[in-house]
């Protein structure tokens, strides 16, 4: 595959600490796409100082809809869409080259996750296609996150992807109280039979917060990470008992709700007094 047949599309909101070490990694790229959504610190300095870099500013409404408005500003055949914490390793560009694009719409990558720099020996974040054909693809909103639609087949490549956040804990708990309320959303509106097994455990009982330390550091083997990987597993957890909290809270409101309307008498059953 030649290099210059894709285009790097990048969404990026006050990521200034991740940027430095995202950005190196696409010396092979001619041009690099970011969508901003107004950035108010040393983000747009950053990136202007790379001419390679095309700069679109465009309100956010959810991720979806962000990524399809980036991809509409891409020009080339192929798109490799990176979050702004996620490097490349050494063996990602050659293997780019290597690829053969005969019959193949896309292809996922998988992740390391990284506390600081160290990378884990487990995560929880899944595969995702990460470079696809232009014309072949379109985003959809999936909870707090997006789902790619892709027509055509798919492989994963060998090479993995870095995720290193390394903004602020007060930045990424602000976070996940929008990503709860989103993934309620989800869980209120669609049904089970919609939802993967992961998000029907969410739903009915309080069991996935509660073996959420067990499944990290012992499943996952994250206790022989060290402080790193107890800091990814307080994450996690937390991450799940508060959306857990918010689908128990909405629970109650609405049991409560129908317990009032039940308190009402119709016009036709009233008793006279």
């Amino acid at each position: 595959m030649d290099l210059h047949d894709i285009t790097p599309l990048l969404l990026t909101r006050n990521e200034e600490r991740n940027l430095p070490r995202v950005l190196p990694r696409l010396r092979w790229a001619r041009e690099i796409v970011v969508v901003d959504s107004y950035s108010d610190d040393r983000t747009l300095e950053i990136l202007r100082a790379d001419d390679r870099i095309r700069i679109v500013q465009h309100r956010f409404e959810d991720f979806a809809s962000q990524l399809n408005f980036g991809l509409e500003q891409t020009t080339t055949p192929w798109v490799l869409h990176l979050d702004a914490d996620h490097v490349l390793t050494d063996e990602f560009a050659p293997e780019l080259r290597s690829l053969c694009e005969a019959d193949v719409s896309g292809y996922f990558a998988c992740f390391r996750y990284c506390i600081q720099g160290k990378p884990l020996r487990s995560t929880l974040y899944p595969p995702r296609p990460v470079l696809f054909r232009r014309d072949r693809a379109a985003f959809e909103v999936d909870g707090h996150a997006q789902r790619l639609r892709l027509d055509g087949s798919t492989r994963t490549l060998r090479s993995m992807i870095l995720h290193d956040d390394r903004k602020s804990l007060q930045v990424w708990l602000q976070a996940q109280e929008r990503y709860a309320t989103q993934e309620l959303h989800k869980l209120r509106t669609t049904s089970p039979a919609e939802l993967s097994y992961k998000d029907r455990l969410r739903h009915a009982t309080w069991i996935v917060p509660l073996l959420m330390p067990f499944y990290c550091l012992f499943v996952q083997g994250l206790v022989l990470d060290g402080s790193a990987g107890l800091f990814y597993t307080f994450q996690r957890t937390y991450a799940e008992l508060l959306l857990a909290l918010k689908l128990a809270d909405s629970q109650l409101d609405r049991a409560s709700e129908r317990q009032a309307l039940g308190r009402i008498p119709t016009q036709g059953n009233s008793t006279p007094r």
